[in-house]
């Protein structure tokens, strides 16, 4: 483990953790400034890529090769599938490098999964063997043709007081276990943890680590769930926030009563998907929205259905928040 102690200066830290708008911090025109005289339509293409996380059909129980086809049959670009899924496939006799190809053959890039693996906890032990389970999970990531793994705080979810400094040593530690396997961590936020739950929280500890690669993913659900205000997203340059899992939230229940049966569809519910889209985009770079959904009556729809109306309420939502 290398914790972040080498001396380099705030700002060249936030630079290498690409935290932070391009154009908060150089003062010069950010990323998508060149494009504000194209067409919305146009720039939200160039930054938006469509992503279906397989938790918005999983309650379907289909394997991993056939949620594969019902993403690229809906008209998806990616996926992003749980480790849990791949593993699963492979232990059942299945090729991952078949399972590769097919995805490719259809268009589709791997641009994340989904994995709980204890790498922030505060005990020796079990951290070493959340990397070793970092590192399994990993490579099953990558043998698929996978670009990044989740990591949240898993493990570190019921007791508050986690020193971020700690947990910043600890993310770099699992950066530098993707920079050998291929494969980059995303910090995840969890909005229902006692730690990193809120979006100054992740980024503090993204921005402490001082490694080129450390970025965040985000979910709106669990933004709002974690208390952070939207507007945070403004700080988030485009490499520092390269998924964003798209999903809505209803009035009621409160936020404090909230969980993840209660995500709706893009536009089904009362979130600000305008102010989010738009501060999105503003932030310049390709940028993978991904639908994740745990909605139990979602599961009991026809998989393909729920894909399609789920990806048109994406489309919809991003051409009203980009005009």
């Amino acid at each position: 483990m290398h914790p972040p102690t080498h001396c380099i200066s705030r700002r060249e830290a936030l630079g290498r953790a690409g935290l932070l708008a391009a154009t908060a911090c150089l003062g010069q025109p950010g990323p998508v400034a060149a494009a504000t005289s194209s067409p919305a339509a146009a720039g939200a293409s160039a930054t938006f890529v469509y992503c279906l996380n397989t938790s918005t059909i999983r309650g379907q129980k289909l394997d991993l090769a056939a949620e594969i086809d019902v993403a690229a049959k809906a008209g998806y670009q990616a996926i992003e599938p749980w480790v849990e899924a791949i593993d699963r496939y492979a232990k059942q006799g299945g090729s991952l490098k078949d399972l590769r190809r097919r995805a490719v053959d259809q268009g589709l890039t791997v641009e994340s999964a989904i994995a709980f693996s204890p790498w922030i906890v505060d005990d020796d032990a079990q951290r070493a063997k959340g990397l070793e389970r970092a590192k399994v999970e990993m490579d099953l990531v990558a043998q698929i043709g996978g670009l990044r793994l989740a990591a949240p705080p898993a493990g570190a979810t019921n007791q508050p007081g986690l020193d971020l400094m700690k947990a910043a040593e600890r993310y770099r530690a699992l950066l530098e276990l993707g920079d050998r396997m291929g494969v980059t961590p995303e910090l995840e936020l969890w909005g229902f943890s006692k730690n990193l739950h809120r979006l100054g929280e992740v980024a503090f500890v993204a921005i402490e680590t001082g490694h080129p690669k450390a970025c965040v993913v985000a979910d709106l659900f669990h933004i709002y769930k974690g208390g952070s205000d939207f507007g945070g997203l403004r700080l988030f340059s485009g490499p520092a926030l390269p998924v964003f899992h798209m999903n809505d939230y209803p009035a009621t229940p409160a936020r404090e009563q909230l969980n993840d049966s209660h995500r709706v569809f893009p536009g089904d519910g009362v979130a600000p998907l305008d102010r989010i889209l738009r501060d999105l985009h503003a932030g310049g770079g390709r940028k993978v929205l991904s639908l994740e959904l745990f909605n139990r009556k979602y599961w009991e729809q026809n998989a393909l259905e729920v894909a399609k109306h789920g990806l048109d309420t994406m489309k919809a939502a991003v051409r009203k928040a980009l005009g």
